[in-house]
């Protein structure tokens, strides 16, 4: 009887150390199936197959940079895309691709000014001028608030923030650089960085893993531990791939995020300078969803939070906090029952406020 027992999870154990070792991993890439509606460099446009384009609410996903766009569809069970056009939600997603030397004189004002601004317009157009609900996480959601700050023309009914922090000062994994800087300035963090062209994607895969240090540190005995548990494998492999597939910053862009946010706190100012003039961001006139994560080192719930003092124009602007850590909030485990099920009440509200 005890042999019987055993031998599922001998069997599992056996084919997930196998898998993990030679076989090319525990479970195959599996994406929300879409389409490219559009393309064009560092703008390729993207719709969900199953989406409703007769929904009178598109969706627009918001990635940031030095990550890649799937960071909203990782896999099955840890993709927002996927969960919100299971809710009827017509979804698209904005696609930057890798960055090059090329790209070094890109800026955030290429992404506020023309490149999300086109996105919207074109998903708008689709749906016969409907306004388009924003997501973004991490500095998608800065861009995003930004975007709708500026370019009040456009047709955007919402922006969710996840993940997003307003308040530099209260990233607390930061403040070494910040103290440095008001010495130096930007300069040890971009010299080499503007030489290069940008921030290359190993050195953005390098911080992004140190941030998750206890995580890296403790992977091994993590793995013994799960084993068995193939599903826990799959995850933990998913947000591997995800960070192996990270690509870099332009230089331009990578110096306006130091010299304006961590530096120089611009978002908790209420402003941001761009080459295109300063964005005020009490100019944004949208209701917002700002989403921080409990154990999110780069984005602490009182750096998200502060998205309620500077978003003085917006009609409402709804905090809330979720368990996770940055990836964990959007595509963690718990996400679907908090991060996702937020942004169904927010979006589910907002429509009923415009009906």
């Amino acid at each position: 009887m005890l042999d019987i027992a055993w031998n599922p999870t001998l069997n599992t154990l056996t084919r997930n150390a196998w898998r993990l070792s030679f076989g090319g991993g525990i479970a195959p890439v599996q994406r929300t199936p879409s389409t490219l509606i559009h393309e064009a460099p560092h703008q390729d446009l993207y719709r969900f197959d199953g989406s409703d384009t007769d929904d009178d609410r598109p969706i627009l996903l918001v990635p940031p940079l030095a990550a890649p766009a799937h960071c909203f569809d990782l896999r099955p069970g840890q993709s927002l895309a996927a969960h919100l056009v299971g809710s009827g939600k017509a979804t698209y997603l904005v696609d930057y691709g890798t960055m090059g030397y090329a790209d070094r004189g890109l800026g955030f004002e290429d992404w506020v000014d023309d490149f999300i601004p086109a996105a919207v317009d074109r998903v708008s157009r689709l749906h016969d001028g409907a306004p388009v609900d924003l997501i973004g996480w991490s500095l998608g959601g800065t861009m995003s608030l930004l975007t709708a700050a500026g370019r009040g023309d456009l047709r955007i009914g919402s922006v969710t923030a996840i993940g997003t922090p307003i308040d530099y000062e209260s990233v607390t994994m930061i403040a070494p650089l910040r103290a440095v800087g008001r010495f130096t300035g930007d300069r040890p963090l971009t010299t080499a960085t503007g030489a290069m062209g940008g921030l290359p994607a190993p050195l953005v895969q390098a911080s992004y893993r140190f941030t998750a240090l206890q995580r890296e540190i403790t992977k091994p005995w993590f793995i013994a531990r799960n084993l068995h548990d193939t599903e826990t494998l799959a995850r933990m492999e998913s947000i591997d791939r995800f960070m192996a597939d990270m690509p870099g910053y332009p230089a331009r862009f990578f110096r306006q995020v130091c010299t304006q946010l961590i530096l120089g706190n611009a978002l908790a100012e209420g402003s941001f300078e761009t080459r295109n003039g300063a964005i005020t961001l009490a100019d944004l006139t949208v209701p917002v969803l700002a989403i921080g994560g409990t154990e999110d080192v780069i984005a602490p719930i009182p750096s998200v939070r502060a998205a309620t003092d500077v978003l003085t124009g917006s009609p409402s602007v709804r905090f809330e906090s979720a368990p996770g850590s940055h990836l964990g909030l959007v595509a963690g485990p718990k996400a679907k029952d908090s991060t996702w099920a937020h942004i169904d009440g927010f979006l589910d509200g907002v429509v009923a406020q415009t009906a």
